[in-house]
């Protein structure tokens, strides 16, 4: 059951402090508490209960998904982020808490289902309303009543930078090899094997698994430093011959005793376990090193190898994203755990921009996998430059190319800013490795950390507090600072005049 709540911001002045003062009113959770659409999270957070009132009552949508907030930015544990929404009055007042409570609000297992009760799309949406500026947020009724023309010819009016990649979100496994994944298996089957044989305990004697034998061939190959591909594929064929023999018992057992006796973790176990012996046979038998879907994780087989060809890792385990920049902000347009081309998504993310901002981008800069001729034709049908050299022969270097080649030096430097936002989520904020193990739960986390990522450039922003926030003490401010901006375009536009050369320009670019 879930009771509504006002999702109305409380007033800092308002929230009641036990041992005296007040709340600072420009302290980053407080800033961050007015950018976050609470309302569209309330709405969103509903809709996944009972409208029946049984039960007993839930969370509120604010401390659900303020907790996923804080746990991603702060980049602790579950149970270390519930003891410092204990310790710190301000990520209480995060919460939408009217008073300091020196008791935990919830207990750490909560943070699993706070994670399952937002999809992605809902997390993409809320990410969009968070990155979109004032401006855009006014004009979202006026695109309602006037949408924009949907005709496949030439915009004239295209404005702004679409920066497009794509990365990898490596997941918390161990690096796989046929032989240790096949050997986890046998494991697992053996530990299958006790729970099935325990109700016939005394009747008949265990059926044989020879553990320790395969364990000490396991522990010996492991041991060797290096491995020629004969010694690899003896290994491997004596690992599979341990875990077809143990899967033969199962089948035995499981015509005597039912599976019911094994927990649910456990039969999915089982079912990962058979589906990774046929791949494994299968690869063995036709001397191949790939097949589809291939399972590179017993307790997360939904994880894919994704082969990145980076300096680092050749290959990484995880889920494959593809993502747009714009205005130093980020979207997460794609999530696939299986490898495929980003190229594909260009269309997509160049039409997601135009329903965001009501026009087409000026220019889409990109890497040279996106450079298909299908994306340029459908760029330049679109009125859309996209970055790069074109097709064909490069020309020879004449005094007419040198603005050509100019400009395409500008375009890879312009790409920067989206590489500087992958380094950002994984060193900063978790993204290189997804501490979560079930496929919906990693899949939260990796829009929370987006959508964290885009809260950070808010705080960032300079000035953003006075322009953003309508207490009546800051309004002053706020026109002195808009006065201020009125005199440096004044003086920018008669330096132009004046003086055409480059640095008013870039002047301009930089405030």
């Amino acid at each position: 059951m879930y009771r509504k709540k006002d999702p109305r911001q409380l007033e800092f002045e308002n929230f009641y402090l036990p041992f005296g003062g007040k709340l600072r009113s420009d302290n980053r959770w407080v800033l961050l508490a007015e950018k976050i659409p609470w309302d569209l999270v309330e709405s969103f957070y509903a809709e996944q209960f009972d409208s029946k009132g049984l039960g007993s009552p839930a969370k509120s949508a604010r401390v659900a998904f303020g907790a996923l907030i804080i746990k991603e930015r702060l980049r602790v544990s579950d149970e270390e982020a519930v003891e410092q929404i204990r310790e710190n009055p301000y990520l209480q007042y995060f919460l939408g808490f009217h008073e300091y409570r020196d008791e935990a609000p919830f207990h750490p297992s909560m943070y699993v289902h706070f994670r399952k009760r937002f999809s992605l799309e809902q997390l993409s949406q809320l990410n969009e309303a968070i990155s979109q500026s004032e401006d855009v947020r006014k004009n979202d009724k006026k695109k309602k009543k006037d949408p924009p023309d949907d005709s496949d010819g030439p915009s004239h009016d295209n404005k702004g930078k679409l920066i497009v990649d794509a990365t990898c979100a490596p997941a918390d496994i161990h690096y796989p090899t046929d032989i240790s994944l096949v050997n986890e298996a046998r494991v697992k089957s053996e530990a299958i094997i006790d729970v099935l044989f325990a109700p016939l305990k005394g009747t008949r004697k265990k059926p044989r698994t020879y553990r320790r034998k395969a364990r000490k061939l396991y522990v010996s190959y492991s041991k060797k430093r290096k491995h020629s591909s004969a010694q690899r594929r003896k290994a491997l064929r004596k690992q599979l011959g341990f875990l077809r023999r143990n899967l033969k018992t199962i089948e035995r057992l499981s015509s005597e005793v039912s599976l019911s006796v094994l927990d649910r973790q456990s039969y999915k176990t089982l079912l990962v376990i058979h589906e990774v012996y046929r791949q494994q046979k299968w690869m063995y038998d036709h001397k191949s090193r790939r097949i589809d879907d291939r399972i590179v994780s017993i307790s997360q087989p939904h994880v894919r190898p994704i082969v990145r060809g980076k300096a680092s890792a050749a290959t990484e385990f995880g889920a494959k994203l593809s993502v747009s920049l714009v205005n130093g902000f980020v979207y997460l347009d794609t999530l696939c755990w299986d490898a495929y081309n980003e190229s594909v998504d260009l269309k997509a993310q160049v039409e997601s921009y135009r329903r965001r901002f009501g026009f087409y981008p000026a220019s889409v800069h990109c890497d040279t996998i996106y450079r298909t001729r299908e994306n340029r034709k459908y760029c330049k049908g679109h009125g859309i430059r996209m970055s790069g050299p074109p097709l064909g022969r490069p020309p020879k270097e004449t005094e007419k190319n040198k603005a050509r080649k100019l400009q395409q030096r500008q375009d890879e430097l312009d790409r920067i800013p989206i590489e500087g936002k992958f380094g950002q989520g994984k060193r900063r904020f978790g993204l290189g490795r997804i501490m979560a193990k079930l496929s919906q739960t990693s899949e939260t986390v990796i829009a929370l950390i987006f959508i964290v990522m885009n809260l950070e450039k808010w705080l960032k922003t300079p000035y953003w507090f006075f322009f953003t926030l309508q207490c009546p003490a800051r309004r002053s401010i706020r026109s002195f600072w808009k006065a201020m901006v009125e005199c440096f375009e004044i003086a920018v536009a008669e330096a132009r005049s004046i003086c055409p050369v480059r640095k008013p320009v870039l002047y301009a670019n930089i405030w």
